[in-house]
């Protein structure tokens, strides 16, 4: 850490109200005791208003905060919930970043202010997800993508796309060109230019392995911008389904990506989809088993049906 960047942690050191000695700082900024004179009585000449007393430690003068950051408690509420959100899925190396990013915002805040906004956090959780391994895979893999994206250098890795209900996985080696991450339905989505498609594509990240950082070099086209960038929609398949009223509200509070319309009537709920293929809403609807009723296409009816003798066999 070098000079200034030390002088500035102990400013927000002192700011959280808790008088300092210099031995103290010296071990937490792992540096000497004269050390700390020296950034102490530099900070003075500045015109920070560090309070020094003989045996005691320092401290700030009250009502001293470093200008011009100021939160209200609401925004310090959002800041802090979106670096909860950081280090439950994010990289290690920005979870990492996130854990002092809360350290400098909570040490800024005044006191009652720091009170105020725990007392709200104490009512807002954001649950962690259970760990897994494609959720380890998933974050491991976010740090390998987020490198090669700064260093625009192409990705190589098998992608594991599953099949239809009746066919196994898919597995196929990519070389494509990061041109960013997308945080989709409760997953991480790259989107990439592949190679082998010859077009920009979305794999899931947690359905990668293998993944490493090539040599091949790629540029982002022309005006790409991740954050205005939409997809082809190229769903232009209908699906129409019927469930029964007694499910109607978990059926809506699904949300399922690819529903469009859903219409409560007095026989139950009707819904409309819109897919690229019947099979991308086959195992959903097979999940709501006899409370749910294929009505088109014909073709989706039949499957439906076919995996219900199939399931019959087991039992």
């Amino acid at each position: 850490m070098n000079k200034s960047d030390r002088m500035l942690a102990i400013v927000l050191e002192l700011q959280r109200g808790k008088v300092q000695r210099a031995e103290d700082l010296a071990l937490l900024f792992e540096t000497s005791v004269r050390t700390i004179y020296r950034d102490i009585q530099a900070l003075c000449e500045a015109g920070v208003p560090v309070v020094g007393e003989p045996g005691v430690g320092y401290s700030l003068m009250e009502g001293y905060f470093l200008p011009p950051i100021s939160f209200t408690a609401e925004e310090a509420v959002t800041l802090l919930i979106g670096l909860d959100f950081v280090e439950q899925r994010f990289d290690n190396y920005y979870k990492s970043t996130s854990l002092t990013s809360r350290s400098k915002i909570e040490a800024i805040l005044p006191v009652p202010l720091r009170e105020e906004v725990g007392q709200i956090q104490q009512g807002i959780r954001l649950l962690r997800s259970p760990d897994s391994d494609a959720r380890e895979r998933e974050i491991e893999h976010m740090g390998i993508i987020r490198k090669a994206m700064q260093h625009k250098l192409k990705i190589r890795f098998h992608y594991h796309k599953p099949g239809t209900v009746n066919e196994t996985v898919q597995k196929t080696i990519r070389l494509a060109s990061p041109y960013g991450m997308l945080w989709m339905q409760g997953s991480w989505m790259l989107i990439a230019r592949c190679d082998l498609r010859q077009e920009i594509r979305h794999f899931r990240i947690s359905r990668m392995s293998d993944l490493e950082i090539s040599t091949d070099p790629f540029d982002l086209p022309p005006g790409f911008n991740i954050h205005s960038y939409s997809p082809p929609d190229n769903r232009d398949v209908h699906v129409r389904v019927w469930f029964h009223g007694r499910i109607a509200d978990r059926v809506i509070e699904a949300n399922n990506y690819y529903m469009e319309k859903a219409e409560l009537q007095t026989d139950g709920l009707y819904a409309d989809f819109r897919v690229r293929q019947p099979e991308d809403v086959l195992r959903w609807i097979l999940g709501w088993g006899a409370s749910a009723l294929v009505l088109e296409p014909e073709s989706l009816r039949i499957r439906i049906r076919e995996e219900a003798i199939n399931l019959l066999k087991h039992y």
